[in-house]
């Protein structure tokens, strides 16, 4: 059974840092595009990172670029999202997700799993 746990969030002043984990369970990151989402009360949600089996960035959202990244533990079967130089426009319920069918997924809907979500708020 495959289980994606986030943790991590919570609330940071503007300008600060955040370091968001994503521990998966029943897969292996080799045969998973895994994704870091995010969801702002009113919008959609929308693709942060993906990043390939290989560990491979293949998208970034342009709002982050500089400010986000991510490393991937393979030992610990752990996925992070390092946040820096946060704006209040972070602020939202970041997801990780897993994609074991595409090799670039987008959509919601081509992702496989989700994790429960974690909550990050940035103060002005």
């Amino acid at each position: 059974q495959v289980q994606l746990v986030e943790s991590g969030g919570g609330l940071v002043q503007a300008g600060g840092s955040l370091r968001l984990s994503c521990a998966a369970a029943g897969l292996r990151f080799s045969d998973y595009t895994m994704g870091w989402f995010r969801q702002s009360p009113g919008k959609e949600r929308e693709l942060v990172v993906r990043f390939s089996r290989s560990g491979l960035i293949t998208f970034f959202l342009n709002s982050v670029k500089g400010r986000f990244s991510v490393t991937r533990d393979n030992a610990r079967n752990t996925v992070y999202l390092h946040m820096n130089s946060l704006k209040p426009e972070d602020t939202a319920v970041y997801y990780c997700a897993a994609s074991g069918t595409y090799q670039f997924p987008t959509s919601i809907a081509s992702y496989d799993y989700w994790g429960q979500g974690t909550q990050v708020t940035v103060s002005s």
